[in-house]
């Protein structure tokens, strides 16, 4: 046993399994990993009590929790989650991408849900712990990567409901993932559901918690059983304004070339304020386009559609490695309500095809910024079971 600390209160042992996957085993799972379905030889876990904050951190082999029936995640839902990835480099090392953001998103989904903060370098040491750990988990190639799930769920047993639970337990999963849309990008169809919506004003529509995935489930099911690929969500008040698209957010694109003009709906309280959401805005504005944030009508979104108003739609999330781009203009008329509509790639903006997770770019003139990313990098001495990673951040440099 070995423990590792990073310096602060939380350590982690290191516990490692003796039935890894054989090699020649996870080299056929690697070949066409399938999202979420098959895990790595490893987690992280660390519990919290009121007693003792948090304590007991260790990487040990994946298996099952034992928990009792009282558990109350099980009863009243205390639970909130994140989804990230680490991805292949060039030349064998492995990199992370924007951990801290979601540090920051997790920590503000535990306040809303009256959960214990997590440090955040806690919470991206646990990510260094498992990524060293199992770091042949991470597959090769375009659009693949190991997607990470950190989480964390009400411990304490009873089902009183007077108070947030005093115990927590912390945990950190990774699955090898390829595309998730795995025929490639192509034509969608978005049903724009009037009977249900995903979250209201002053509710956890921007926390990451299971109850709003499970809450949309009926939705995306009406899609599905209306000939539509995916539900898209209006505003629980009006029922008139574009919030997002399944478990992802939305984008619209207006004109083409340079005088392109992204526009998405605003973070009202009601949106998950998504990482790769923030990522897009950033380097739109840095290409110099115009970028904005505001209210979009489901009758504006239609109305260009059928006028042949140049008007793409697009949608992106973490967990969807290539998502597809979406036309209003270049398709069917845009979406009514009760009725499906097709959306289709029209990549009108100049831009590279492939969206590169980290690397370096030049930050606009003037602004004297760089772009910060997280790497996982090989250690120059490789000395150590665990220490054949090390970690670093690093602050891209104007070109």
């Amino acid at each position: 046993m070995t423990t590792i600390s990073p310096g602060t209160e939380v350590t982690f042992d290191i516990h490692v399994s003796d039935h890894r996957v054989p090699d020649a085993e996870r080299a056929q799972i690697l070949a066409a990993p399938k999202f979420g379905s098959v895990f790595t030889d490893h987690m992280v876990t660390l519990r919290w009590t009121a007693e003792r904050g948090w304590h007991g951190g260790k990487l040990e082999p994946y298996g099952p929790f034992t928990l009792d029936p009282a558990t109350q995640v099980f009863h009243y839902a205390q639970e909130i989650f994140e989804g990230l990835k680490s991805y292949r480099q060039t030349g064998g090392s492995v990199a992370g991408f924007r951990l801290r953001a979601n540090a920051a998103r997790f920590n503000s989904s535990a306040r809303r849900m009256a959960m214990p903060e997590l440090p955040e370098d806690a919470f991206i040491r646990a990510i260094e712990v498992l990524v060293t750990q199992d770091r042949q988990w991470v597959p090769d190639g375009e659009g693949r990567s190991l997607y990470l799930r950190p989480f964390m769920i009400a411990t304490q047993v009873g089902l009183g409901i007077n108070q947030p639970s005093q115990a927590y337990l912390f945990a950190l999963i990774a699955s090898p993932a390829g595309a998730y849309f795995t025929g490639g990008i192509k034509p969608v169809s978005v049903w724009l559901s009037q009977e249900y919506t995903r979250a209201a004003p002053g509710g956890t529509g921007e926390t990451k918690c299971g109850g709003n995935y499970a809450g949309s489930f009926a939705g995306q099911q009406q899609a599905l059983n209306n000939g539509c690929d995916q539900v898209v969500w209006l505003d629980a008040t009006e029922r008139r304004w574009v919030e997002e698209m399944g478990g992802m957010n939305l984008f619209f694109v207006y004109g083409t070339g340079q005088d392109a003009r992204i526009m998405t709906p605003a973070l009202t309280g009601t949106l998950l304020p998504g990482v790769t959401r923030d990522s897009l805005l950033t380097l739109g504005r840095d290409l110099g386009y115009q970028v904005e944030e505001g209210k979009i009508s489901a009758e504006d979104w239609r109305a260009r559609g059928g006028d042949g108003a140049r008007a793409e739609g697009l949608a992106r999330g973490a967990a969807r490695a290539r998502p597809p781009a979406g036309a209003g203009g270049s398709g069917p008329p845009g979406p009514r309500r009760g009725r499906r509509t097709c959306v289709s790639p029209s990549p009108k903006m100049g831009a590279p095809g492939g969206w590169r997770p980290v690397g370096r770019r030049a930050p606009r003139a003037g602004s004297g910024r760089g772009r910060s990313f997280f790497f996982f990098t090989k250690s120059p001495t490789g000395a150590g079971r665990n220490t054949n990673i090390s970690f670093k951040k690093t602050t891209a440099p104007a070109e």
